[in-house]
């Protein structure tokens, strides 16, 4: 099972911002980091597909004292640590033997 390229750096930015992985703060990682902008719709969009394929899980954080839905929290699975290490593996495997540009 492989991941694409935004799939792949989502998961990176769950697992950096670790159990702060809202789809907000994972859009700004995303930004941020990797210099990949985003729109919401898109994040929900991807966090929902990585969840619904088990790289992923979720549950609700607490609901704001000021009203409004509480925010998923979002983190990975033993499946998501372990397309994670394929999918670097991959890359790197890819990049031996090139010299630089």
């Amino acid at each position: 099972m492989s991941v694409g390229d935004l799939q792949y750096l989502t998961l990176l930015a769950v697992a950096r911002l670790g159990p702060r992985a809202v789809a907000r703060d994972v859009r700004a990682e995303l930004a941020d980091v990797a210099g990949r902008e985003v729109a919401v719709s898109t994040a929900f969009v991807t966090l929902t597909r990585l969840e619904d394929r088990g790289l992923l899980r979720s549950r609700r954080g607490e609901t704001p004292d000021r009203g409004g839905r509480a925010v998923r929290i979002f983190e990975l699975t033993e499946a998501g640590w372990a397309e994670l290490r394929a999918t670097r593996s991959a890359n790197e495997r890819m990049w031996e033997g090139i010299g630089p540009a």
